[in-house]
């Protein structure tokens, strides 16, 4: 009897671990499949290459592929892959949380574009220049990967530098373990979202006057002031990221039972389905991506030719 309830017990735990996990990579292979459609079609189309407005756009929509990518696979390796070697794991962790930082920086970023558009218009195209765009992801990079260095530096100071020749449980919580982490957690989470809030509000309240007072062209006003709002909505979904470890601690103390399950859900609904819907707000709504995703379905996507005026329609 024993050893049936233990064939039953492992049984149900392999069926949930794979439901879970087909799930997961199910919901990562349509979020990747949708931003690659936007993807296509920025490198296709040579009419999106010199407008930093769309420049910011698909690398926010790259970035989070990329976020999907290396986050579904650390949560597959915490089923498939025990004891990952530490160098590989911390890798992962790196990347993972660099684009987790870059998507409300580019937010950010985008927001500035606007706002510059809207009510610096005689200056965008000396201060938005396509070299200075590139110069800002730059910039995002390399901001973004500072919490992974310095999550790596105080590992380095606060374990022996053995550790780096062994395996572990790939896992940031797990790994990262000391109070010196958790509060560099919290810091470097307070100041990113602290500053990104500011930069929304102000380039808000600015293009909002600026609609105020515009006489003319007060349609290019609104939208970009809808525009900003939509950036904030997209922001305050990436940013539910961000309470995913105080909703697990809530739940560790009310919830004794099917605590996995949902430890799950509040990963899939805080990290996963917010990827699945910021491309669409924005995308979408854009009248230049809509019109080439149309003709892309239609199998008529339109071509821009740099030496001609004309499009041509080709299948």
């Amino acid at each position: 009897m024993n050893s049936t309830m233990l064939s039953y017990s492992l049984q149900e735990r392999y069926a949930d671990a794979f439901a879970k996990n087909f799930t997961i990579v199910f919901l990562a292979v349509i979020i990747i499949s949708i931003n690659g459609v936007f993807v296509f079609i920025f490198f296709r189309s040579s009419i999106f290459y010199y407008d930093p407005r769309y420049i910011l756009y698909i690398h926010l929509v790259i970035n989070d592929m990329l976020m999907v990518c290396f986050s579904v696979i650390l949560f597959v390796m915490t089923f498939a892959w025990q004891n990952v070697p530490l160098p590989f794991c911390v890798t992962l962790l790196i990347i993972a949380s660099t684009t987790h930082k870059n998507t409300p920086l580019t937010l950010a970023g985008m927001a500035v574009e606007r706002y510059i558009a809207i009510c610096k218009p005689l200056h965008h195209h000396q201060m938005c220049t396509v070299r200075r765009t590139y110069i800002l992801i730059s910039l995002i990079w390399g901001v973004g990967v500072l919490p992974g260095l310095a999550d790596l530096i105080l590992l380095s100071i606060f374990r022996p530098l053995s550790i780096f020749t062994t395996g572990t449980f790939c896992s940031s919580v797990s790994l990262y373990n000391t109070a010196y982490h958790g509060e560099l957690n919290k810091f470097m989470n307070g100041l990113y979202t602290s500053i990104v809030w500011v930069i929304l509000v102000f380039t808000y309240c600015q293009v909002l006057i600026a609609a105020r007072r515009a006489t003319t062209d007060k349609s290019s006003a609104k939208k970009a002031q809808s525009t900003i709002l939509l950036h904030g909505a997209q922001l305050l979904l990436c940013m539910l990221s961000y309470i995913t470890p105080v909703l697990d601690k809530i739940f560790l103390q009310i919830v004794t039972d099917q605590q996995k399950k949902i430890f799950f859900f509040n990963y899939l609904l805080t990290n996963i389905l917010p990827r699945l819907l910021t491309p669409l707000i924005y995308g979408v709504r854009d009248k230049q991506f809509y019109k080439h995703i149309k003709g892309l379905f239609s199998c008529k996507l339109p071509i821009a030719k740099v030496k001609s005026t004309k499009i041509s329609l080709s299948c």
